[in-house]
């Protein structure tokens, strides 16, 4: 069912959703088979022949994406990492550049720094909310422009639109990351990407119980080199096989359907616990686009409908920070974020060490806050209390890093280190 002049709530609970053909099933069942019959050679029911290349529940799943993304072109792949293997193996050579934000998942990092620079793709940071820094950088070596906005977990917000414009002025191709925002709060290629990623895990999924990732892609009208970035998508997805299972897809977009319900309490929840923390004389810093401290927050509410649900703030040291992430009894201490119930992380034990004695390291004083959707009250009471805990804990480094199950890196305590950490969840 395609629905695309419907508003997004509608689009969400209904795109793809046709009524089972053969029993009127109101929800789609869950396809789960590896081939499908044929009544001569090489001639179809549906379109599918064999599960590597699609499956009716996947693309129930591509088609609500690109109607929430107004994209031409969706693949739904099993998880983010896949999402970034489709777009760098399909769009990059050797000799090609490649330029990523100073803030960026971690995971991103280690995935180009491990397999890609080694096939000859060079890797350049540049702190991508100043244009100017961007436009002195760019060159015809830059294949693409790697942005994530809100970027994870320093929450720095990028221009979209004026960062495509100097992309495609220089024939480069802009990829968003868009996984914090999810099409309901952000749309990329309204505003100029060539291509958007999920790691549809988080948010869009929203139950912390699959993992996924999508690719998505525009047309001629925003992105000039549209119909050559899907040819070469297709063609890699095609040949290598990284589309997600029919049991994962279908979680999905059931997710799907309460996605811009759940967005908005999470958006709410974190507004309120960005501004609470702002006031409380512990927190160092908070960094949350919603707030109008945040550098980004002009830019954020020119190309976002709300903040999003993260979080995250830094205390003064690295053993209250970790006094404070274990004390938390309704926030659960874990990685990964966007489900309906709030977790906790402390990224220089937990989930970056990848890149820890790099350029791109961490504060252990550094904390990010996934705000799911329980009641603010009972929030804010878990963090009051976590804070109360994280106060008795005496200054220097704390041991409780063995206890989390990490070696603390200790990071360049320089301005640019604390606030644009990298995390690899």
């Amino acid at each position: 069912m395609s629905i695309t002049q419907n508003g997004i709530s509608t689009r969400s609970v209904h795109s793809g959703a046709d009524p089972e053909s053969h029993t009127g099933s109101v929800v789609a069942p869950i396809f789960q088979t590896s081939t499908f019959m044929m009544d001569t050679p090489g001639q179809t029911r549906a379109g599918f022949d064999y599960a590597r290349t699609g499956t009716p529940n996947r693309s129930d799943l591509e088609q609500v994406l690109c109607e929430l993304e107004n994209a031409s072109f969706a693949a739904a792949v099993n998880s983010g990492t896949s999402a970034e293997v489709a777009v760098f193996s399909a769009l990059l050579g050797p000799g090609d550049e490649i330029i990523i934000p100073r803030d960026i998942y971690g995971g991103t990092y280690r995935l180009l720094k491990n397999e890609y620079e080694r096939w000859g793709i060079s890797i350049r940071t540049v702190d991508l909310t100043d244009t100017e820094a961007l436009a002195a950088a760019i060159s015809a070596k830059t294949a693409i422009v790697w942005v994530e906005t809100p970027s994870n977990p320093g929450l720095d917000i990028v221009d979209i639109a004026e960062t495509a414009k100097l992309a495609h002025a220089a024939n480069a191709i802009l990829a968003v990351d868009s996984t914090f925002a999810t099409p309901i709060l952000q749309r990329p290629i309204e505003l100029g990407a060539d291509v958007v990623i999920h790691s549809t895990t988080k948010f869009i999924n929203g139950h912390s119980d699959v993992i996924g990732g999508a690719v998505l892609a525009g047309d001629g009208s925003t992105c000039p080199r549209a119909a050559e970035v899907v040819e070469r998508l297709e063609s890699y997805l095609t040949s290598v096989g990284l589309g997600i299972a029919p049991f994962d897809a279908w979680l999905t977009r059931r997710g799907i359907k309460t996605l811009p319900v759940r967005m908005a309490k999470h958006c709410e929840n974190a507004q309120a616990v960005a501004e609470w923390l702002e006031s409380r004389p512990e927190i160092d810093e908070v960094y949350y686009p919603g707030l109008s401290s945040h550098p980004g927050h002009e830019v954020a509410k020119k190309q976002m409908s709300g903040f999003g649900g993260v979080v995250s703030f830094r205390t003064d040291t690295e053993a209250r920070a970790l006094s404070l992430v274990k004390s938390t009894k309704l926030i659960t201490l874990a990685e990964s974020l966007g489900g309906v119930e709030s977790l906790i992380d402390h990224p220089a034990t937990m989930t970056h060490l990848a890149v820890a004695d790099c350029e791109l390291s961490v504060s252990p004083t550094f904390i990010r806050l996934s705000l799911g959707i329980e009641d603010i009250a009972d929030i804010l009471a878990d963090l009051e209390s976590a804070l109360a805990a994280a106060a008795q804990t005496p200054d220097g480094v704390s041991s409780d890093a063995e206890a989390l199950g990490a070696e603390v890196p200790i990071a360049d305590p320089s301005p640019s280190t604390l606030q644009h950490p990298v995390a690899t969840v």
